[in-house]
């Protein structure tokens, strides 16, 4: 209960809210932030954006801890498809027109992807299962004509992390082909190094909306070193630093960029969510919030809520949780179901907050939340799964 009073707003020692994976509460600290913008937009006016900067360079810095990579060069956007589709339109699409990636990717690539193909792009989706040979399996499918290999780091239906993608970032670099690996479901719940995960040169794709607890609008992309990439789909803020070096007056032919994560940058944005953010970070620091230590609370809560719902020994056709090592399961506890859609309004209806992806019901916990609040939600879902 010590966390769950800096979450008060969010009533998180009322209600059984196991939507970690989706949306976690947010500390109190946020609201008082939000207040701060609002009160800098009225004090400053078009000023603002100087403190807006500030806060937005917090942000980059949190990012940068959480992916271990502290040099980390960082593009903000306010959701991942913006990032994407920038990084998507900076490649050689017609020298190189394949993209491999999997099925058992979130909708964000999958339908952009599958957009893609339409208008003729060779896409090439591996099926994500069995997670254990994905990577030797991406990496099989990358030649001279893939411009990019689209994977997550943990999968978003059922939380398993997938291994061995070093394997995928070397077959890219020998091919010459780009690697963006979607970092969402991975990120402030299993501790993340850009280095001893072979991540040096991949773009890195993610957001707060989830385990970070930083709400809508706080993407990133993480842009490797020596970049020089021109997106096709460009914001004017990708500018600043050549406005500035062409101050002369003299106009350029040629569309210029800044360097590094500036090259896919976008244009007016809404600054809350970074003050927002900005805030969160800091509080994560101060209670010493780290990856390491939520991997701890994340893996025992998971088991509880695992225990737990095997010792109900319900029949399997019902609901069963969804096999692979213990060791690879990430933040939430996925459940095979029969009907998933329905057990989730069901649960809701009893004052549990769940999900649902197809015929998997997930299970999300969070740090604020007690041992007994995970233990009445599973006996709540025993109540529901028996119902006539």
């Amino acid at each position: 209960m010590e966390l769950a009073q800096h979450y008060s707003r969010f009533r998180v020692a009322e209600r059984l809210l196991l939507t970690g994976h989706s949306h976690q509460a947010w500390p109190d600290v946020g609201f008082e932030a939000q207040q701060q913008a609002w009160l800098d937009a009225a004090e400053f006016v078009d000023a603002k954006w100087e403190r807006a900067a500030q806060q937005a360079s917090l942000v980059q810095a949190g990012f940068r801890r959480l992916l271990g990579d502290p040099d980390g060069d960082i593009a903000l956007g306010q959701n991942t498809h913006e990032l994407v589709t920038r990084l998507l339109s900076a490649l050689p699409l017609r020298d190189r027109p394949k993209l491999v990636t999997t099925d058992g990717e979130f909708h964000t690539i999958r339908r952009q992807l599958d957009r893609l193909a339409e208008e003729g792009l060779e896409i090439v989706k591996i099926p994500a299962r069995p997670a254990d040979t994905l990577a030797e399996r991406l990496a099989a499918a990358v030649d001279d004509r893939t411009a990019c290999v689209l994977v997550s780091s943990v999968l978003f239906e059922t939380a398993e992390i997938v291994p061995g993608l070093d394997l995928v970032a070397t077959r890219c670099a020998r091919r010459g082909a780009t690697l963006l690996v979607d970092a969402y479901h991975h990120l402030n719940v299993v501790p993340f190094d850009v280095r001893s995960l072979g991540f040096a040169e991949a773009f890195i794709t993610g957001g707060g909306y989830k385990y970070c607890q930083l709400g809508e609008g706080n993407c990133f992309l993480r842009v490797p070193p020596g970049c020089q990439l021109r997106p096709v789909l460009t914001g004017w803020f990708s500018e600043f630093e050549a406005r500035t070096a062409t101050s002369s007056g003299r106009a350029s032919r040629r569309v210029e960029y800044g360097s590094g994560a500036a090259r896919f940058a976008g244009a007016t944005y809404d600054p809350v969510s970074h003050y927002r953010a900005a805030s969160v970070f800091a509080f994560h620091v101060e209670h010493e919030l780290t990856p390491e230590r939520l991997r701890a609370i994340s893996r025992h809560q998971v088991d509880v809520l695992k225990h737990e719902f095997e010792s109900l020994d319900l029949d399997p056709a019902v609901a069963h949780v969804v096999p692979m090592p213990e060791d690879r399961r990430a933040g939430f506890l996925a459940l095979r179901c029969a009907a998933a859609d329905s057990l989730s309004a069901a649960l809701k209806a009893r004052g549990v907050f769940t999900d649902s992806r197809g015929d998997i019901l997930r299970l999300g916990p969070a740090p604020y939340l007690t041992n007994d609040q995970l233990r009445a939600a599973v006996q709540a879902f025993r109540e529901t799964a028996q119902m006539p």
